[in-house]
């Protein structure tokens, strides 16, 4: 057999239900398949849960819950919504499953043999929120550099060669250059990669969750090593066959598990065991709600593809089928490829009315409506206009040229930029006008009002599997799943009776609809529960020897070497300081200039990264261990007191 394409998701973490954000990474996913498909090629899509973390058992067992239940209850919500949103995944992986154990184990016999691993003692600090070792000289006021409390870890552990893979990956990043997109992470990565790596401890305690070093069970695999090789336990590796998949084609992820992970250590590992490495990691932004990261900790933040699907049948009307495809639709459109994007319900429903009920509901509805006046109903046997074709083919190549790079939200607009062009090409032709004074050239502008929606049914396919059907059933014709096929006049066959115009897509009326919006889902059946830290009260007088001042940050930079800390130069009433604050993971520099903030005023001046860092500022921690920071509700005086 010759090999597969390859697709993969990362695994997702159960620690709450799917929400938009993890719907993005799936859905592009399942649009490659779909478009491959469509091409005539072998593909297989992965996804599935990542349940072998320490923290999956602290909950359980603060739950009082069965660990390997808590994980199934989440892992099936996983299965529920990806069925709901029509995603084809060929596998759903688990990492509690024998299959991924087994070859977890045998990947670290593979490279302790070849002399990759060993033993040590770790000594230092453990992040248990991200499942992350810490340095000592990362900590952030004692803290990770997320903002999450730590543990100190004194074990006897092994370790990971991690540093002897520096010169070689940076080698194979230079040698192929979709190795890592976008272009930007790339060059984080080369970054981050050019400051040194350190060999990375890869076990733990063994406290009765997670899978066994292999000869010694008194130690688990550290999470991480373990998740990553979920891609390859996927293959059947290392039983015969595996190779029909490996290497993979393309893993997409959201940014924060980028660099340190899938585009350091995982290719690290590979190149240890001597396989060969996946053809390109990509990562993607993130999604925002008001220029907050996505988390279910915020109202708002958690937003389930169920739950936004029903808000827009609700709103518009259209069919539950045709709102689960448009909720796919603004997955594509508003795809955050370098930087983050404002996903917003009301941005959602203007890309809804603009692009779907405007633009393409509304050149369904024109060209049908016009061909059975004009026409009798029946595709006429007439060759469409030179630039008609034309423009449905440039369509359909830069549509492929930008799958190419895989620019979905590119794509997804080079569709409807065609369907605009019909729009127009109504007017400017005006059959209406052409049938009043008899112009021979109307069949052949019928059938090319045709061609471009037989076109766009087509390019849409991938993303709005439920939405082409539709489009294809009002033309009478068979469903367009040949990519060949799309853009060729014998796709509108003549002679075939078309079916009547039907509204797909009702427009939304904004204006009624401003304060409608999905209720954010419960997430207190699924979310991991975290050990309340004992309490320690203070008095007053305590408290009052802490200054908290309003600031306004007027400038703000990366440090350089760090992927978590920025320097803000902040005014205080009269006074200029300098604060080093770990909030890079949720905000870029330029979103801070001008922001008013709250720091801790007297705070002894420290150094991080050798910057030295004048005051603190206050934030509260999302569920990803990222900074939300706390500002006035209206504009303060600088300098003002905070009490």
């Amino acid at each position: 057999m010759s090999k597969r394409y390859y697709i993969t998701t990362p695994i997702y973490y159960v620690n709450a239900a799917p929400h938009i954000g993890s719907a993005l990474t799936t859905a592009v996913c399942d649009f490659e398949r779909r478009y491959r498909k469509m091409r005539g090629e072998e593909v297989h899509f992965l996804t599935g849960t990542d349940e072998n973390a320490t923290k999956v058992f602290e909950a359980a067992q603060i739950a009082g819950r069965n660990p390997h239940e808590f994980a199934d209850e989440v892992a099936h919500k996983f299965v529920e919504a990806w069925d709901f949103l029509d995603i084809e995944y060929d596998d759903f992986i688990r990492t509690t499953e024998d299959r991924h154990r087994d070859a977890v184990q045998k990947f670290f016999n593979l490279l302790k043999d070849k002399g990759y691993i060993y033993a040590d003692k770790y000594e230092g600090w453990y992040d248990v929120s991200a499942e992350t070792f810490v340095r000592e000289s990362d900590l952030v006021d004692g803290k990770s550099p997320d903002g999450n409390e730590v543990r100190r870890v004194s074990e006897e552990n092994y370790f990971f060669k991690l540093s002897a893979f520096g010169d070689r990956l940076l080698a194979h990043i230079e040698a192929n250059r979709t190795f890592l997109l976008p272009e930007s992470r790339k060059n984080e990565v080369v970054s981050f990669v050019k400051q040194g790596l350190r060999d990375m401890c890869i076990t733990r305690q063994n406290t009765g969750w997670g899978i066994p070093v292999p000869g010694d069970d008194s130690k688990v695999i550290y999470v991480w090593f373990d998740a990553l090789i979920n891609y390859l336990t996927a293959t059947g590796w290392p039983n015969s066959g595996w190779d029909d998949l490996w290497p993979a084609d393309v893993h997409w992820m959201g940014k924060e598990i980028f660099t340190r992970f899938h585009a350091t250590l995982w290719p690290a590992m590979l190149m240890a065991a001597d396989l060969p490495l996946p053809k390109t990691i990509i990562a993607h932004g993130w999604f925002t709600f008001g220029g907050e990261k996505i988390s279910k900790s915020k109202e708002g933040g958690l937003v389930t593809p169920q739950q936004l699907a029903a808000h827009l049948v609700e709103v518009s009307g259209c069919t539950p089928p045709i709102g689960k495809d448009a909720v796919r639709y603004s997955l594509a459109a508003l795809l955050p490829y370098e930087g983050d994007t404002n996903y917003s319900y009301e941005e959602v429903e203007r890309r809804y009315n603009s692009d779907l009920a405007n633009d393409l509901g509304n050149a369904l509805n024109r060209s049908l409506s016009m061909a059975h006046k004009f026409v009798d109903g029946v595709i006429p046997d007439s060759e469409p206009a030179d630039e008609v074709l034309k423009e449905v083919s440039i369509a359909k190549s830069e549509y492929e040229a930008m799958i190419a790079t895989f620019r979905w939200d590119q794509a997804v607009d080079r569709a409807i930029a065609l369907v605009r062009f019909l729009n127009k090409y109504i007017d400017t032709a005006s059959p209406w006008a052409m049938a009043k004074n008899s112009d021979p050239a109307l069949p052949s502008v019928i059938r090319g009002l045709l061609l471009c929606l037989r076109t766009a049914e087509g390019l849409i396919r991938p993303i709005m599997p439920t939405a082409a059907d539709a489009i294809a059933a009002q033309l009478s014709l068979p469903t367009l799943l040949n990519w060949a096929d799309i853009g060729l006049v014998s796709s509108v066959p003549a002679g075939v009776k078309l079916g009547q115009p039907q509204p797909i897509f009702p427009r939304i009326d904004l204006k009624k609809n401003m304060e409608t919006k999905p209720t954010p889902a419960p997430v207190a059946e699924v979310a991991i529960p975290v050990p309340t830290p004992e309490t320690n009260e203070i008095a007053i007088s305590d408290f009052a020897k802490v200054q908290l001042r309003v600031a306004r940050v007027l400038e703000a930079e990366e440090i350089e070497g760090s992927d978590k800390l920025l320097k803000l130069q902040v005014i205080i009433g009269d006074e200029r300081r300098q604060v080093v604050a770990g909030i890079k993971a949720n905000y870029q520099p330029a979103d801070l200039v001008g922001r008013q903030v709250v720091i801790v005023y007297n705070l002894k001046p420290a150094k991080l990264r050798g910057v030295e860092s004048q005051g603190m500022l206050l934030a509260a921690v999302d569920d990803s261990g990222g900074a939300i920071l706390l500002q006035p509700e209206q504009e303060a005086p600088e300098g003002a007191m905070v009490r």
